[in-house]
């Protein structure tokens, strides 16, 4: 699996190209903006978007998806329905926006799916907490984990839809995976989970209140 990282949109959200090589498909996880940066990456990669899946709900790890829809063949999107229904447009703006245009629906994963992309399989662990609909995705020794875990912080609680305890709650399950992962987070640079449960200050709150 080739992975490609690309800062994207006004606060530079993480957004992930990866790759099966052998099959030529990709995935792409949270678009958050510039669409033209993304298209052009994939034809780069000289992939095939299967695709679009979304760590969460949040303007800022959406916001290429409508344009991306536009200009792409038929393409899947994923997204845990809590974020997709919550009733926030200003902050969970994609069912709104997705109306605009003509589009199949999306389709909603949630704990324990596995989702493919040629080869590729991801596993879904909900991980609310950023907000209500967060999810990591698992794909071999990667998680994708957008603003639940980051290098040395986490995700912030105080957005409509999020929880200190649900987080809580979520970092000691990421904790608890067996092995050590790498960690794609959704902003800021990447870490392992190994350096996490050691140096992460809510992490190891986490593993002790959850204790």
């Amino acid at each position: 699996m080739k992975i490609q990282a690309l800062q994207v949109g006004p606060i530079g959200t993480n957004c992930y190209i990866f790759c099966d090589e052998g099959a030529k498909v990709c995935g792409i996880v949270d678009p958050g903006g510039e669409p033209e940066v993304i298209l052009d990456a994939v034809k780069k990669l000289g992939c095939t978007v299967d695709k679009i899946l979304l760590t969460h709900g949040h303007y800022d790890h959406t916001g290429a998806v409508p344009a991306l829809l536009r200009t792409l063949p038929p393409t899947a999107v994923y997204i845990h329905e809590a974020d997709f229904d919550f009733p926030s447009p200003q902050l969970f703006p994609l069912k709104t926006e997705l109306s605009r245009i003509p589009f199949g629906g999306v389709n909603f994963y949630g704990e324990g799916d596995r989702i493919t992309v040629g080869t590729l399989e991801l596993q879904v662990l909900h991980t609310p907490g950023h907000s209500e609909g967060s999810v990591t995705l698992a794909c071999g020794d990667t998680l994708f984990c957008g603003d639940t875990l980051f290098a040395g912080s986490c995700g912030r609680t105080d957005f409509p839809g999020g929880s200190m305890k649900a987080m809580m709650a979520s970092l000691a399950r990421l904790a608890a995976l067996p092995g050590d992962y790498r960690v794609l987070p959704g902003h800021m640079e990447p870490s392992t989970l190994e350096r996490e449960r050691k140096t992460n200050p809510y992490m190891q709150m986490a593993l002790r209140e959850q204790g």
